[in-house]
């Protein structure tokens, strides 16, 4: 088994529709923060595959919107940003939980990857173009805490985000909104952490741009979700 490079974190990043570059610097600053020694990449098939290297990340961090692109109205994009990762690629990021690393996926990582199932379960809930949605981004939206549900979010309270609220995504039966917001009559679960194999996942459906991670609430929940992730001592 590869050895860990104690809270390493390794961000792949890059897609459409989202100033990725800003994004991920930001993301960057933010584990810092949580004495994280981060790596932004946009080599995501050769960053798999790379778990199985000598040394892997104790996280990976998912900042990025790329998929195969089939939906019509992003074929401009597809020779750009289209994928469908390999399959020793999938069973490096497999094994990667398997072996206890961890995984924080921000945002559009919901809709990456949307030629493998195996995704679906290991994230906890995909995008799918016929059901799944998110209400304009003009303005801020209210988020719900479920305090006490989790450590990574104790104590932190409801807060305003302008922000993009995903909702109607295809969940596994074990996930349990740690936030939360409404629309389209209905609450939806904006954060969740999981269990899959010896590693840890924690999805956070926020992170749209930079202006996401200035408010302290969400900074928090971010940096609390890279240390359970990788296994660390929350404070």
């Amino acid at each position: 088994m590869p050895e860990v490079a104690a809270r390493s974190a390794l961000i792949l990043s890059g897609g459409v529709a989202h100033d990725f570059p800003t994004s991920s610097a930001i993301l960057a600053e933010v584990l810092g923060e949580a004495g994280f020694e981060t790596v932004v990449t946009t080599d995501v098939e050769g960053a798999c595959r790379g778990l199985t290297g000598e040394r892997r990340p104790a996280l990976l961090v998912f900042n990025m919107l790329r998929w195969t692109m089939r939906v019509e109205r992003y074929a401009h994009l597809r020779a750009d940003w289209s994928i469908s990762l390999s399959p020793p690629a999938r069973e490096a990021l497999a094994g990667h939980l398997r072996h206890g690393g961890g995984i924080l996926a921000m945002h559009g990582a919901s809709i990456c990857f949307d030629d493998w199932p195996g995704w679906r379960d290991l994230l906890g809930g995909v995008w799918r173009w016929d059901r799944s949605s998110h209400p304009p981004l003009d303005g801020p939206v209210r988020v719900t805490v479920a305090t006490g549900s989790h450590p990574i979010v104790d104590g932190i309270g409801d807060f305003d985000v302008v922000d993009e609220v995903y909702g109607f995504l295809d969940s596994t039966p074990d996930v349990r909104g740690l936030m939360s917001s409404p629309h389209g009559g209905t609450d939806h679960p904006l954060l969740w952490a999981r269990e899959v194999g010896a590693g840890r996942v924690v999805y956070d459906a926020l992170g749209h741009d930079g202006r996401s991670y200035e408010v302290p609430e969400h900074r928090r929940v971010v940096q609390r979700s890279a240390l359970w992730a990788s296994g660390h001592q929350l404070s």
